[in-house]
């Protein structure tokens, strides 16, 4: 009778795909007809200004007479140039992440004191509340972190005492909250994840309160906790240029709608996790890596500029991996000559493989952000086109030797202030709830009584 009833259920859904794709066809046509602004983009490719910000900048092009003006990639947090916080990390040999979470969430870059208040406090706020970790997450673990992840976030709603106030102190409690416990339950869900799902060992580490979130991470997901300098250096250099992304971002524009609507926090931050787990946003990286892969198996030699080219065509041209047309990695809506993140990455990337052998990986990399721009050029038209984050970020995380499942989930807790910094911005002085405009194009029809109907 299971048998039967599986049979019945595929044959039904199969015949209801055919009905829906019969009647809720809309023409192509129509969103020019109509000027739908699809994806909230212009249609020169620029966005669509829904709102307003102080939270980040991201510079990419400039306008001139309606006419996009390719320009260097330049991305600022409250003002300030992320490049110049990197690099005073770089001269000053420190961590800059918990910095920048300070810098996002307040508004100003804080004095030493300031510093020093706000990693104790998020380091003394790192463990999860009792029960939880077991209740939440051991025994219910995932297959998939970032589901774990969003499910985790909104289960903090029922230990909090007062979760729905949306009054400034309300919600800044429940942000330091959020990005203090957030990579404590990517760490346990990765465990859980490996333990019920690969047959792995189960770590459980309890969170150290004196290191910094990157040194942190590392210590709780490994084994024998024991990381390098250079490799908690890198991951906190990449948690910097993860952390925030201006207002127009998809999961950063999902907490602001969910936000506008007067929601809790943990509500808007799980829907802002849902955002990021999608493929064309934060899963890039890992179609990244799979992409990188089919290379391998196509390419017999990775340092031939010819055979690399090729492969590249064959790949805009849908002919080859998942036939999508895409070039994994490069372009982005914005930036137009460079992405600054890549250019920060990238330099960390070639330094790491060549610490732990993956220079010949990584040179492949190279050749790709290099040809290409120039092929891309010939078949579609577009001029400029440059390597986006993404291109190096999974990469950097595979000599991290960071489990590819984790890519994601270290986007997610990465970007955890800049989305709270844009909730906290939404409630403050958006004002109003964000809904936009979505035309009928169905028409109309008449009721036929059931016992007519064909």
């Amino acid at each position: 009778m299971e048998g039967e009833n599986k049979e019945y259920l595929k044959s039904a859904l199969e015949q209801w795909c055919s009905v829906i794709e019969q009647n809720t066809q809309i023409e192509p046509g129509y969103y020019d007809n109509y000027k739908v602004k699809r994806g909230l983009r212009n249609s020169d490719g620029t966005g669509v200004l829904a709102g307003l910000t102080n939270v980040g900048q991201v510079h990419g092009y400039i306008m001139y007479e309606d006419e996009m003006i390719p320009d260097d990639g330049k991305l600022s947090y409250r003002g300030v140039d992320v490049t110049d916080i990197v690099m005073a990390c770089e001269k000053e040999n420190r961590f800059g992440y918990e910095e920048v979470c300070y810098l996002l969430l307040f508004g100003k870059l804080p004095t030493q004191k300031e510093l020093d208040d706000f990693k104790a406090l998020v380091g003394a706020m790192r463990p999860l509340p009792f029960g939880f970790r077991e209740d939440m997450i051991m025994k219910t673990p995932s297959n998939d972190i970032m589901n774990k992840l969003a499910r985790s976030v909104l289960s903090m709603y029922s230990y909090d005492n007062n979760p729905d106030s949306t009054d400034l102190y309300n919600i800044i409690r429940q942000s330091i909250l959020l990005f203090s416990r957030v990579p404590t339950m990517v760490a346990y869900a990765y465990q859980a994840k490996a333990h019920y799902f690969d047959g792995k060992s189960l770590y459980i580490h309890n969170p150290q309160p004196e290191l910094s979130m990157a040194e942190n991470f590392l210590y709780m997901i490994r084994p024998d906790n024991q990381y390098t300098d250079l490799e908690a250096k890198v991951l906190d250099l990449a948690m910097i240029l993860h952390a925030e992304h201006g207002g127009g971002n998809n999961s950063a524009f999902t907490t602001r709608v969910v936000s506008s609507t007067g929601s809790d926090t943990y509500s808007a931050i799980a829907a802002a996790i849902g955002s990021l787990k999608g493929p064309k946003h934060g899963g890039a990286n890992r179609k990244v890596m799979a992409m990188i892969e089919d290379f391998k198996a196509n390419v017999d030699d990775m340092n031939d500029r010819d055979a690399v080219a090729n492969h590249i065509a064959k790949l805009l041209d849908k002919d080859g991996f998942d036939h999508s047309g895409l070039i994994y990695g490069m372009g982005h809506a914005i930036y137009t000559k460079s992405d600054p993140r890549t250019v920060q990455l990238k330099k960390k990337a070639e330094e790491l493989a060549d610490v732990t052998g993956n220079m010949k990986e990584f040179k492949l990399y190279s050749l790709i952000e290099e040809l290409t721009p120039e092929i891309f050029a010939e078949k579609k038209g577009k001029k400029h086109m440059c390597a986006n984050v993404d291109l190096y970020s999974g990469f950097v995380y595979k000599c991290l030797n960071i489990p590819p499942e984790l890519y994601t989930p270290m986007f997610a807790i990465s970007r955890m202030a800049g989305w709270c910094a844009h909730r906290i911005e939404e409630v403050m002085y958006g004002g109003r709830i964000i809904r936009p405009a979505y035309k009928s194009v169905c028409g109309a029809g008449d009721y036929v009584p059931i016992k007519d109907r064909a």
